[in-house]
């Protein structure tokens, strides 16, 4: 079976590797990726993305494009003559690409869909303070996550996962999902179900705008945002003027004093660092002020003046 592949960032990854390591049942034609990106040094070579890095590390062909609705793509993947398209985390074709697999294209979504259609699935799950999750094969149609499903697969959702520890274990999840999906298509035993669209949730691309901490939530809604975020593109919060990335935190205990404090308020107490959402105080564990590296919040207080203002996140 002639499979092209797709994708871009790291999640893709462990998808391509499992394919590629089934060889005696696919061959992959091509794998399809974004063209390189610059790198800050000026200096230095553009940057090939993670699926580019595996795909020549497997020794497979590579083709990079930044632009899908180019009739010359849709001219190579033709020309290629794929039985089926996998896409794992890369753009969204249009009818003219994927109706050149002549049994199929599909889609591996970091959901259990039709929940959290959209960019960012793994992101939303955590920041809603979801316990359970997992991933979704799909056929491609034309409105976006929204195509019949072939397989799923669940997996419970830590309280303190952060998104990407848990989009490492869904990569991992979906690579075995998109290998038996591969393996129905190939035995022609596919039975799809549609998607209930009442049941919908979306997932929106993570702007500047949205990952901004809303101190006056309460507490474990704060939490939940903060390790729905991170790594990247992280929470982050404006302090004396600076933007501040929060990587870590943990709700408090009970005993510290949360009367009369307004939402963002700071507390440094016993070398630790607080700040306090709608209903009590949340401990920072790890932040990255603006200018400077990623460090412990107990790094940062060693340069901290207590009596400095104002003594609040906004």
């Amino acid at each position: 079976m002639r499979i092209i592949f797709m994708g871009t960032p790291e999640f893709a990854v462990p998808s391509l590797q499992a394919i590629a390591a089934a060889s005696n049942e696919f061959e992959l034609v091509l794998v399809v990726t974004g063209a390189d990106k610059p790198r800050k040094s000026k200096h230095a070579a553009p940057e090939p993305c993670p699926v580019k890095q595996a795909a020549l590390a497997l020794g497979l062909p590579v083709y990079e494009t930044d632009d899908v609705t180019n009739p010359e793509f849709a001219d190579t993947v033709a020309a290629h003559q794929p039985d089926v398209i996998v896409i794992a985390a890369f753009r969204i074709l249009p009818p003219a690409v994927y109706e050149q697999a002549k049994l199929g294209a599909f889609n591996l979504h970091a959901s259990l869909l039709p929940a959290y259609r959209g960019a960012a699935p793994i992101n939303w799950a955590l920041i809603k303070g979801d316990r359970e999750t997992g991933v979704t094969t799909f056929f491609l149609q034309k409105r976006v996550d929204t195509g019949s499903i072939i397989l799923s697969a669940k997996t419970s959702v830590a309280a303190d996962e952060n998104a990407t520890d848990l989009a490492h274990r869904l990569s991992v999840i979906g690579a075995r999902v998109v290998v038996d999906t591969l393996h129905l298509i190939a035995s022609g035993k596919v039975e799809v179900s549609g998607q209930d669209d009442s049941l919908a949730s979306k997932a929106p691309k993570l702007t500047r705008d949205n990952t901004r901490i809303v101190w006056s939530q309460p507490v474990a809604a704060i939490h939940n945002f903060i390790r729905g975020l991170a790594l990247k593109p992280a929470a982050w919060t404006i302090f004396q003027g600076k933007t501040m990335k929060i990587f870590k935190a943990a709700p408090a205990g009970p005993s510290l004093d949360a009367s009369h404090t307004l939402p963002g308020t700071i507390l440094v107490d016993q070398g630790r660092l607080y700040a306090i959402g709608s209903d009590g105080w949340l401990e920072i564990l790890s932040l990255q002020i603006e200018g400077r590296k990623p460090m412990e919040a107990s790094e940062f207080l060693r340069g901290f003046r207590h009596d400095t203002e104002p003594m609040l996140f906004v």
